[in-house]
């Protein structure tokens, strides 16, 4: 299928917190109880309908252990959306997202949109980091917050969505430049086409 734009996004945060699981629900609409460790980075894309457009999703998964730390950096710079990833029943992975949040700020471009995503909300009796733990912190960044569920398949599809529209909306108000490759866009074979097109027919009627 044929796409107007492509986003590449990049989903960080501690080790098993999910951050696979989030892809693979996303992708293929599943859910693997037993995950291998990512080692560096893993890498999936598909193609969703958002504003009527065609916008297709690159997205990045990054290993959260601190030997890969160089690898998964190279990646922050390219990208336009960034997930920082917590697991709800683990209350030290929510206190690393300050770190997640520092290294994002550190290493992205300046145009990035942020989301806080809480997982494994299935585990409700486990629960460590409540909802409005989430919301306070994500509203004192000033960035998106959800919470969700790989496994249970809550809010994935979601999550993807409302950031893609953010970014197109951004796109519209030129806060960001659609034509800079660096910041994680490129524009798809669609809206090349009838920029072409429009192009064209404005020669035809004006000469």
């Amino acid at each position: 299928m044929s796409y107007s734009y492509l986003f590449k996004y990049i989903i960080i945060g501690d080790s098993s917190v999910g951050k696979s699981a989030i892809l693979l629900q996303f992708m293929e609409g599943k859910f693997k109880a037993e995950h291998d460790t990512t080692i560096g980075v893993e890498f999936g894309s598909k193609i969703i309908q958002v504003k009527g457009k065609n916008v297709k999703l690159q997205v990045w998964d990054t290993a959260g252990q601190e030997s890969f730390k160089s690898i998964t950096r190279s990646y922050y710079r390219g990208s336009i959306c960034a997930f920082l990833v917590y697991d709800v029943t683990n209350r030290e992975s929510f206190t690393n997202i300050q770190k997640w949040l520092e290294e994002t700020q550190n290493y992205a471009n300046d145009k990035i949109t942020l989301v806080l995503v809480g997982n494994k909300i299935d585990l409700a009796n486990k629960r460590q980091v409540s909802y409005d733990e989430g919301h306070e912190f994500a509203q004192k960044q000033e960035i998106q917050f959800v919470e969700t569920s790989a496994k249970m398949g809550q809010n994935i599809d979601q999550v993807f969505r409302k950031s893609t529209e953010d970014i197109l909306q951004k796109i519209e108000n030129r806060q960001v430049d659609a034509t800079n490759e660096s910041l994680g866009i490129k524009i798809g074979p669609q809206l090349t086409e009838k920029m072409v097109s429009d192009t064209k027919k404005t020669k035809k009627e004006c000469c």
